[in-house]
């Protein structure tokens, strides 16, 4: 769960240092204290893109950490091992987001990470459930995640995704074929030229480079040896004169004065290297004598690629690869009805496979589909929906999509008699609230996220219906860390912890503060969100209470 939640200079919040426990912790406030800092925290943690318009006015940088104690760090250690930051230790999670106005930051367990990767840990970490996330709800493909979370099909639609992609690839070949079936004679005539011109230039690995080696020094030989002959003559005409007369003198010098020796012997050195140098160039000159039959080969040759380059290229990888494809094409079109049999074979093989794969999936959809009905049926009754009728609806696809054989739809009828209708046909953004508390209860045994945030889902309903939902909200605290923000007392009286935001005017500036009420301060809260003072009030206060 989360345990701490540090925020520094973020919006109205200068300083606060969040001390979490397990079970439903309730967040109150009155509209504006800046409860919605929270919200704003938690997703710089997960990974959100955050603007300086965040950094508290004056400020040059805000800053956010959240530690989480994880029952099981092993999803999270997998993530950090493969981007190479620390594992948890002790199964203790550290997420630090810094904004600045010039740069932002985040590290992961005091290392340096990236956005990536805080949203990638983040989708094992936090499940945050806003005034419009709900809608997610109506998506065919969020209600498929939720039957198949339910039915524990994982590992089996892995395998089939697997089988699904190599049948797409089979059937994208075979359609691409059967779209070339008829090659009109002059395009034969065309293929079988650019392969057999290709083909015939017998290129090599790795010859580009070498033949432009090759044409730069016989197409400049004559250049080359005017270079060369002229530094020949510089040794023999001034270098080794000048070399044989200072070697005489300091000769000499050493005979006169022993002490000029060391002298002596680096003249000789030189005189040495100078000796070697020569000889190099000389034989280099010896060497470029080319024939001229060798540089027309060069010259042809080189001719050549740079035409196979410019028809095929940019590069002679390239017209290799375009012979290849001619020739596919050619061998396609000279036995085509064998070809896309071949080809249509490995497209059925695949989809029998690929149907065994599904059939595994659909029997396990079809066997839990009605049972996570009916938990949610019951669950939809505790928050006020007596009679509503909700079903999880299985149909055959036309196609295989990469979920499946089939696709779901969750039908809901809040009015006995009236016919069931798909979700998203039918319910008010109040009820969709409902029905996805109902589903969240009903999957809270396969849900492993640690932290669930409910930011005002509860907008829409009150009275005893606004009871209901903190219920099931204190139900789901049971089996993970709920931190609810709202406005209704029927739920923060539930919370197992209940945490007030304030906000209050300092030196002329607005600051919000968030603390922990309990006994008669978590009282005064309640008959705040109740309406007022009064004995009547506060009686009803301590009610929702017990």
């Amino acid at each position: 769960m989360l345990t701490l939640l540090k925020i520094r200079n973020l919006a109205l919040v200068d300083r606060l240092e969040w001390d979490l426990g397990g079970g439903l912790v309730g967040v109150t406030g009155e509209t504006g204290a800046g409860k919605s800092v929270i919200v704003g925290a938690l997703k710089l943690v997960l990974g959100e893109r955050a603007g300086k318009g965040l950094i508290r006015t004056g400020e040059d940088q805000c800053t956010v950490e959240a530690i989480f104690n994880l029952a099981d760090a092993s999803a999270i250690n997998g993530i950090l091992e493969e981007v190479g930051l620390d594992p948890c230790e002790d199964d203790e999670l550290i997420v630090r987001r810094v904004v600045g106005t010039s740069s932002n930051k985040q590290f992961v367990n005091n290392g340096a990470a990236t956005l990536g990767v805080l949203k990638r840990i983040g989708q094992h970490l936090v499940d945050l459930h806003g005034p419009h996330d709900h809608q997610s709800l109506l998506s065919p493909e969020r209600q498929l995640a939720l039957l198949d979370a339910y039915s524990v099909v994982g590992s089996e639609v892995a395998a089939y995704r697997e089988k699904w992609s190599a049948w797409r690839e089979a059937a994208e070949e075979y359609e691409t074929a059967r779209a070339q079936r008829e090659i009109g004679d002059q395009e034969k005539e065309l293929l079988r030229f650019q392969v057999e011109e290709i083909d015939a230039a017998e290129i090599k690995a790795g010859e580009e480079e070498e033949l432009e080696e090759r044409y730069r020094r016989t197409s400049n030989a004559s250049r080359l040896g005017e270079l060369a002959g002229a530094a020949v003559g510089h040794f023999r005409e001034r270098i080794s004169p000048g070399l044989e007369d200072l070697q005489k003198a300091t000769s000499e010098l050493r005979k006169i004065d022993p002490a000029t020796g060391d002298l002596a012997d680096e003249v000789e050195s030189v005189a040495v290297q100078m000796q070697e140098l020569e000889r190099s160039v000389i034989e280099y000159l010896d060497e470029l004598e080319i024939d001229p039959s060798e540089v027309q080969e060069v010259e042809e040759r080189f001719n050549l690629v740079e035409t196979l380059k410019r028809k095929y290229g940019p590069s002679l990888q390239d017209a290799l690869d375009h012979a290849e494809e001619a020739r596919v094409r050619l061998e396609g079109s000279d036995n085509r009805e064998e070809y896309l049999g071949r080809l249509k074979s490995e497209v059925d093989e695949r989809m029998k496979k690929l149907r065994t794969a599904a059939r595994k999936i659909t029997s396990k959809r079809k066997k839990h589909a009605p049972l996570l009905a009916e938990e949610v049926r019951s669950h939809l009754i505790d928050l006020g929906f007596k009679q509503a009728e909700f079903e999880v609806q299985l149909s055959p696809r036309d196609e295989p999509s990469a979920q499946g054989m089939e696709e779901v739809e969750y039908l809901f009828g809040p009015n006995p008699g009236e016919p069931l209708k798909p979700l998203r046909q039918v319910a008010s953004s109040g009820e969709i609230s409902r029905v996805m508390l109902a589903v969240k209860n009903a999957l809270a045994d396969q849900d492993s996220t640690p932290l669930m945030v409910f930011d005002e889902i509860d907008a829409n309903v009150g009275g005893e219906i606004a009871r209901a939902v903190g219920e099931k909200m204190a139900s789901l605290g049971e089996r993970h860390q709920v931190v609810a923000i709202t406005h209704f007392p029927q739920v923060a009286a539930v919370a197992h912890q209940h945490f007030l935001v304030e906000k209050r005017v300092e030196g002329g500036r607005s600051l919000s503060s968030l603390t922990e009420v309990k006994g008669e301060g978590r009282l005064d809260e309640l008959v705040r969100m109740l309406g007022g003072g009064g004995k009547e009030v506060r009686e009803m206060a301590k009610t929702l209470l017990k």
